[in-house]
């Protein structure tokens, strides 16, 4: 089953990049956020399975979505042919980059794996546990970020009225 969601997950990846069409490459991107759900049930990190499916694949693709339909992306596609072979060149130097840095870079015995917290990684409890003992502070900063970013949105829409 790895290997298939693998395969899946790497197939819509790929697919949403060379697709052609915005809502179909926004689909494709779908495809790929439920096989990688699929991937984080399989390691036994339900949560993040849970957010994956409801966060990304519902509410931030659906977005996209709706802002593809809404400024009716068709007709903006003249940019990327003209533009097609200096964009695969930056795309071919991003990979190199990427593979020659995790070329080596990887040692899985300089990972720290503690079998006490193990039991209860991606629960619901051993997030919450980590989220509101150790990282408490960022949370809270994070919270106070976005309550301003909602009360300046409400702000600006209400002065255009």
């Amino acid at each position: 089953m790895f290997y298939l969601f693998g395969f899946g997950a790497v197939f819509g990846a790929v697919a949403t990049v060379t697709s052609r069409k915005p809502v179909m490459s926004a689909l494709f991107l779908i495809v790929n956020m439920l096989c990688l759900a699929a991937l984080y049930a399989q390691l036994e990190a339900h949560l993040i399975a849970v957010l994956q499916v409801v966060v990304y694949a519902g509410a931030i693709v659906v977005l996209a979505l709706f802002v593809i339909m809404l400024l009716n992306l068709q007709e903006k596609q003249g940019l990327v042919r003209r533009h097609k072979i200096a964009l695969q060149i930056i795309g071919g130097v991003i990979v190199a980059i990427i593979v020659t840095s995790l070329a080596g870079s990887v040692d899985p015995s300089a990972i720290p794996i503690s079998a006490e917290g193990m039991e209860e990684f991606g629960t619901v409890a051993g997030v919450a546990k980590v989220l509101f003992t150790r990282y408490i502070l960022p949370f809270e900063i994070a919270s106070v970020l976005l309550l301003a970013a909602i009360v300046g949105a409400v702000i600006l829409s209400r002065s255009k009225v």
